[in-house]
C-alpha cells in the first residue's frame, strides 16, 4: 500500500477529533483563551446544547490584526516558547483549539487590542478561511461557533440530547469559575436559565465563589485545608464527611488553576475518608495543588483534562494526610444539614403551632393540626392519667427496675428522671449545658440519647457514637504499637511477574510494620512468612496480587492498612453500646464528654452520623412561640 501525506483539512479533522469530543470541549477552549487573555469578565451563550451556537465573549487583551491571522492556524501559540513545554504557565498552550473548532464548525472571531484603533474580525467555515476585516467591538475578543461538526456529519451522532449537552457546558464553567473567583462570569440561552457569578471581592475570594457555586451549605459544613509539603501546597475547602453526596460530581481538584479529573487525587480522597464513609457516598470537596509547572506534566492528553505528577506519590501523601489531620481537628462536628432534615421531618408531621391548655396533660398521639378550615376543640386531645404511672429514675437503683412508662403511641420508651435525679442533674446542668453536647436529659427507646445545651437539645444515637469512640481506640493501639503477627508453619509461594516482584520487596520494609512479612522467592515469586494475626484465616495469595497491582498503579501499599482499618471497624461495631440498652446518666454524660474528645465522631464508622442539635430558636417556631 502506497504511503501518502495527508492533506491539511483532514489533519485538522484528525486533530479536531482529539480536541473537540462534544459542545462543552469547545465552551472548555474558548473560557480557558479567555481566561489566559486576562478578561475579568466572560459571557458564554448556548443553544441547543451548543449544537447550532456557542457565544463566548470577553474583556481581555484582545488581539491585532497579525495574531488574528496566525490565531487559526495550527500550532500557533502566544503562551509557551520553543523550549518551555515543562513551564507552562498558563491553561492553553499547544495552539489546536481554535484550527480544530474551524475545521469541524462555522467560526467567527472579532477581537480587538487596546493598542488598535478599531476590531478585527475573521472566519473559518470548514476549515477554509475568510480574509480578515476591521469590524466594530470594544476591546477583547467575541468567539462565535456555529452548526458544530457540520462538516463531520457522523460525529453529531454521538451527541446526546439538549439538555444533557447544556449541562456538560454548565459543569465545565462551573469548574473553571471555582478557581477564577476575580472573574465574572454569566451563562445563558435558549437552552437554559441563565445563571451568573460575578466576580468576587474581599479577604476570602475563592470561599465566596465557593458559596456562589456550591451554596452557603457546603460552605458551612466545610473544613478549611491549608498544607505545603516539599513546594507542594494543597488548600480548598472539604466537606465533613456527614456532608456528602450520591456521586462524584461535586468533588473539584485544580492543579496550578487547572481543573483536572485525576485518578491520583481521586484514589488519595477515597484514602482520607475511608473509615468515616460508606463505599457508597462521596465528600464534596474544592481542592488547590500549587506547586512548580516542572513538577507536573499537563501534556498528557490533548483535552488537557488528565495530568502526571513527577513524585505522585509525594501529591497523595499530601493530600491524604492534610485532610485526615482536618477530620482530627473537626472532632465531634457534625453536618448542619442533618438538623435542618430533622426539623423538616418535624414540620411534615403536621405539628399544631398552639399548645393545650395550661395544666392539662395530653397524649401526642391525638395532637393533630386540624383540617382546613376547622376549628380546634377540647374533643382533639386525649388526656394523660398520671396518676397510675410514676417515672422511674435514672439512678443506678432504679435503672435496676426500670421499665418504660405507659406513655401514648408516640412516646413510648422514654426514660423519665425521678425527683432525685432531676435535683442531682439541675446541680451540674449549668456547667454541662454549656458544653458542646450538653448535659444528658433522657434516654429514648434505649437508643438515643437526649441532652441539653444552652441554646438548643442533641439527640445522640448512643451505638453509632460509641461505635466510633472504640474504633479510634483500636486505632490509636495499632499505630502505637508493633502489629501482632502470626508465623506460617509452611511459607505461602506466590507466582507473580518479576516485576510486582521488585515492587513488593522494594517495599518489604513498609509492608512489615503492619504485620506482613515476605521476601524474594527467586525472579518471579515471593514467599509470605508472617501475616498480621488480626486478620486471622485469610485468602494471602489474593491479598498479595491486590498489593502488587495497587504498588504497580498508585507505589503505595496502603491496602492491607485499609484492610486492617476495616476489620477494627468491625470489631468497634460488634463491642459497641447496642441500642435497646439502658444507661444510667452517668454513663450517658461520659459518652457526650468523650464524644467532645474524639476526633471524627461526628460520624460513625460507615458515616452516619452520631448525634443531631435542634436549636431552640427552631423549637419554638414549631409551636408558635416565635
Amino acid at each position: 500500500m502506497q504511503v501518502r501525506q495527508l492533506g491539511e483539512a483532514i489533519i485538522n479533522r484528525i486533530a479536531a477529533g482529539e480536541v473537540i469530543e462534544r459542545p462543552a470541549s469547545v465552551i472548555k477552549e474558548l473560557v480557558e483563551n479567555a481566561v489566559d487573555a486576562g478578561a475579568t469578565s466572560i459571557e458564554i451563550v448556548t443553544a441547543a446544547g451548543g449544537k447550532t451556537l456557542m457565544r463566548v465573549s470577553d474583556n481581555g487583551n484582545g488581539m491585532r490584526r497579525e495574531d488574528l491571522e496566525l490565531a487559526i492556524r495550527r500550532h500557533c501559540t502566544s503562551k509557551i516558547s520553543d523550549d518551555d513545554l515543562f513551564d507552562i504557565r498558563t491553561l492553553g498552550f499547544r495552539g489546536e483549539a481554535l484550527p480544530s473548532i474551524g475545521s469541524v464548525a462555522r467560526l467567527a472571531i472579532q477581537t480587538r487590542h487596546a493598542d488598535e484603533t478599531n476590531a478585527w474580525a475573521i472566519g473559518v467555515e470548514g476549515g477554509k478561511e475568510s480574509s480578515v476585516i476591521p469590524a466594530a467591538r470594544t476591546k477583547g475578543t467575541q468567539v462565535e461557533v456555529r452548526d458544530l461538526f457540520f462538516a463531520t456529519p457522523a460525529r453529531l451522532k454521538f451527541l446526546k440530547s439538549d439538555r444533557a449537552e447544556a449541562a456538560a457546558i454548565t459543569e465545565i464553567v462551573r469548574r473553571i469559575a471555582l478557581a477564577y473567583p476575580h472573574i465574572g462570569f454569566a451563562l445563558s440561552g435558549s437552552d437554559r436559565q441563565a445563571s451568573s457569578w460575578p466576580a468576587a471581592r474581599g479577604d476570602e475570594p475563592h470561599l465566596a465563589r465557593i458559596a456562589q457555586v456550591l451554596g452557603k451549605e457546603f460552605v458551612d459544613n466545610a473544613m478549611e485545608i491549608d498544607a505545603e509539603r516539599e513546594g507542594v501546597r494543597l488548600s480548598g475547602f472539604a466537606g465533613l464527611p456527614t456532608f456528602h453526596r450520591g456521586n462524584a460530581q461535586h468533588q473539584f481538584f485544580f492543579v496550578n488553576g487547572r481543573p483536572v479529573k485525576d485518578k491520583l487525587l481521586l484514589s488519595g480522597l477515597r484514602g482520607a475518608y475511608a473509615d468515616v464513609l460508606a463505599r457508597d457516598r462521596h465528600p464534596v470537596v474544592v481542592l488547590f495543588l500549587d506547586l512548580d509547572p516542572a513538577l507536573v506534566d499537563v501534556n498528557v492528553h490533548p483535552a488537557k483534562a488528565d495530568v502526571r505528577f513527577r513524585d505522585g506519590q509525594l501529591v497523595r501523601g499530601l493530600l491524604v494526610g492534610s485532610i485526615k489531620q482536618a477530620l482530627v481537628q473537626a472532632g465531634h462536628r457534625s453536618s448542619t444539614s442533618n438538623a435542618a432534615a430533622a426539623m423538616d421531618v418535624i414540620r411534615a408531621q403536621g405539628f399544631a403551632p398552639r399548645p393545650p391548655a395550661a395544666g392539662a396533660g395530653y397524649s401526642t398521639s391525638s395532637y393533630r393540626q386540624p383540617t382546613s378550615g376547622s376549628a380546634w376543640s377540647q374533643d382533639a386531645f386525649r388526656p394523660i392519667d398520671r396518676s397510675s404511672h410514676v417515672p422511674a429514675g435514672f439512678g443506678e437503683a432504679g435503672q435496676a427496675t426500670l421499665e418504660p412508662p405507659a406513655y401514648a403511641d408516640g412516646l413510648a420508651g422514654l426514660v423519665s428522671p425521678s425527683a432525685d435525679a432531676r435535683a442531682h442533674l439541675s446541680d451540674a446542668a449549668p456547667e454541662k449545658m454549656a458544653l458542646p453536647l450538653g448535659a444528658a436529659r433522657a434516654q429514648v427507646h434505649e437508643t438515643y440519647i437526649i441532652a441539653q445545651t444552652e441554646d438548643g437539645v442533641v439527640i445522640v444515637d448512643q451505638h453509632a457514637a460509641h461505635e466510633r469512640l472504640v474504633y479510634e481506640k483500636l486505632k490509636e493501639s495499632l499505630a502505637k504499637r508493633e502489629v501482632a503477627r502470626q508465623l506460617l508453619l509452611i511459607p505461602e509461594i506466590i507466582e507473580m511477574p518479576e516485576e510486582d516482584v521488585g515492587r513488593l520487596t522494594e517495599h518489604a520494609g513498609e509492608l512489615e510494620e503492619v504485620g506482613l512479612v515476605l521476601e524474594a522467592f527467586g525472579p518471579g515469586a515471593v514467599a509470605v512468612r508472617e501475616t498480621p494475626a488480626i486478620l486471622g484465616d485469610m485468602d494471602i495469595r489474593g491479598m498479595v496480587l491486590n498489593l502488587a497491582d495497587e504498588l504497580a498503579e498508585w507505589e503505595t501499599a496502603s491496602g492491607l492498612k485499609e484492610k486492617l482499618d476495616h476489620v477494627a471497624a468491625t470489631m468497634a461495631c460488634h463491642g459497641s453500646i447496642r441500642a435497646g440498652r439502658r444507661m444510667r446518666v452517668e454513663e450517658m454524660d461520659k459518652l457526650l464528654r468523650d464524644m467532645e474528645a474524639t476526633p471524627l465522631s461526628g460520624q460513625c464508622n460507615h458515616g452516619r452520623p452520631t448525634w443531631v442539635e435542634l436549636k431552640l430558636d427552631d423549637i419554638e417556631k414549631l409551636f408558635g412561640r416565635k
